[in-house]
Parts: structure tokens; C-alpha cells; sequence
């Protein structure tokens, strides 16, 4: 069903008792609250990963937990002050500024505290495979961390990217920095956020943006087949996976 309850905080113990039994897989969005140009909103990183996986696990089964809004990104520090991500990207280098409203920062130690704790609860919880996404450096952690957590906690772990030699960056998903990737998910899923009017109209470069000018190249119909795609290749990876546990 379209309006099939998936949120994990929404149910009660017996609709989780249910559709845990039938699937007993946990997607995890990962924030952050940042930056996101002047056109998206700032929690823009769990927002596509949250759309994408209600909608996967509507298909597949499943439950998706709150998102995890803090995460690991470059840092730096300079007379006392801290700044982070797209504070420090080329538009805003020389100084570096502290974006309006990112607020997510942890250093890659206490990430991987709280990551083992998370997925420690949920293997509690009966959970047997979970895919988070969303941040990319918090995604990236899942990557390169996901198979040893697996092992040692017997948990499936992945995400929704595909292997790094298959990556199609047009249509990955979230693989840019509020550019044509991202801005185009976000249209797609959540129109009424993103405001294209806040952009400058000339020819500058926006702030904080990392890929294709979304001005020219981002779109709801593009973004709606970048979530097709993963819809559909996910939803393969998951079933073959629930036929290995069952």
C-alpha cells in the first residue's frame, strides 16, 4: 500500500513485531543539518535518503529509523574557530565562513562509537541487514566500514551506492553537493523545499555547491529516474539477500 506505515518511531510493538518478522531489514538515513546552497533546506542529506528508503521499504519491507543528523566531514581550525564541509569549500576558502545552519560536526573517532552503538541495538532489536545513506563522508564510512561491522556484530551491512568502479555519477544517488544531482532528488521527492528563485541569476558561481550548476541541468524528472533506478536495483540486492537469511 502507497500509505503502508514505515516509520520506525510510528509504530507500535506490534506492527513492528510484523513487519520486522517479514523483513527484517533497518534502513538508516544519515544526516547532517547543513548547508545545502541557498535553494535547498538544510537537512537535505537525510531528506533524499529518507524518500528513497520510505519508498524502498514499501516495496521490499522493512522500517526506517529517524535519521542520524550528525556525522564526519573535513575540518579545520583557525584562531579558535571551527569550520567544517562546505565552510571550507573554494567559493568560501579565502577566509574560510561558517555557512548559515550547519550544525553536524564529529571527528571520525566518535562517528565510529556511534555507528557500532546504533547497529548494536538494532542487531538487539532483530534486525538481520541494514543500509544506510545520505552524507557523503558519513556514507563513505559505511563503505569502507560496513563489512568487518557486519562480521563482527552478523549484520548485513551496505548502502545505496554501487560498487566504485560501476558509479554513474549522473544518475548515482546523492553524489554531488546540492548541485544537478541532488537538487533534482529533492524536486522530485520534495518539491514545495526547494526554492531554484534563491539562486543567483547571473552567471556566479553559488555557494557551496559541488557538481553541476543545477540552474542548467537539475530537474523532478531527472531526479525521479535517478530514484527509479535505485528503486529498482535495490530492491534486487534486497530480496536476493532476505532468500540468503530466510
Amino acid at each position: 500500500m502507497m500509505d503502508e506505515e514505515t516509520l520506525y518511531e510510528r509504530l507500535t510493538p506490534a506492527d513492528f513485531e510484523s513487519r520486522i518478522r517479514k523483513a527484517p531489514i533497518a534502513y538508516l538515513p544519515l544526516g547532517t543539518l547543513e548547508w545545502h546552497g541557498p535553494h535547498l533546506p538544510l537537512g537535505s542529506d537525510f531528506l533524499q535518503s529518507q524518500g528513497l528508503f520510505i519508498q524502498l521499504a514499501r516495496r521490499v519491507g522493512g522500517i526506517v529509523l529517524p535519521p542520524l543528523f550528525l556525522g564526519p566531514d573535513s575540518m579545520r581550525e583557525v584562531e579558535g574557530v571551527e569550520y567544517y564541509g562546505m565552510d571550507l569549500s573554494k567559493q568560501v576558502l579565502n577566509p574560510p565562513k561558517q555557512l548559515t545552519g550547519s550544525a553536524y560536526w564529529v571527528s571520525d573517532q566518535l562517528f565510529s562509537v556511534m555507528v557500532e552503538a546504533v547497529l548494536k541495538q538494532l542487531r538487539r532489536a532483530g534486525f538481520r541487514i541494514v543500509v544506510a545513506h545520505g552524507h557523503g563522508p558519513s556514507t563513505n564510512h559505511f563503505v569502507k566500514n560496513g563489512d568487518s561491522l557486519g562480521e563482527k556484530l552478523n549484520l548485513v551491512i551496505m548502502t545505496v551506492w554501487r560498487r566504485k568502479e560501476e558509479r554513474k555519477p549522473s544518475t548515482e544517488f546523492q553524489y554531488d553537493h546540492a548541485a544537478a544531482n541532488e537538487t533534482s532528488i529533492m524536486m522530485a521527492l520534495h518539491p514545495g523545499l526547494v526554492h531554484m528563485e534563491n539562486l543567483p541569476r547571473d552567471s556566479k558561481e553559488p555557494i557551496g555547491i559541488i557538481g553541476k550548476d543545477p540552474r542548467e541541468h537539475a530537474s523532478a524528472t531527472h531526479g525521479r529516474r535517478i530514484i527509479d533506478i535505485h528503486l529498482d536495483r535495490m530492491e534486487s540486492i534486497l530480496r536476493e539477500q532476505l532468500i540468503k537469511l530466510a
